[in-house]
């Protein structure tokens, strides 16, 4: 009797998404500003602190893609996520 354990298995490996920012994840900040508004047509939306050393900003574009960055004190700027589908919405009145 064969022994299960020296049967190979094969299992599905699933497709990676492709990005048309894949490649980057952190570089010096004027450069991934440069990449974000020129090169993909995105606009600084919001940014809100972290703490006092990183800058959490939100670059959106016309077709509803968004990018999530964290600003670095030391000049670097990461990409932490990215998706589709933003809406801006408007403040509610408690009353």
């Amino acid at each position: 009797m064969r022994s299960l354990a020296l049967i190979p298995v094969l299992l599905p490996v699933p497709a990676l998404a492709a990005s048309p920012i894949a490649e980057v994840l952190c570089e010096p900040a004027p450069q991934m500003t440069e990449r974000l508004a020129t090169r993909y047509g995105a606009t600084l939306s919001s940014t809100g602190l972290r703490n006092p050393e990183e800058l959490v900003e939100v670059w959106t574009d016309a077709d509803g893609g968004w990018t999530m960055v964290i600003a670095y004190a030391s000049g670097t700027s990461c990409i932490v996520a990215m998706g589709e589908h933003w809406a801006q919405l408007q403040p509610q009145d408690p009353a």
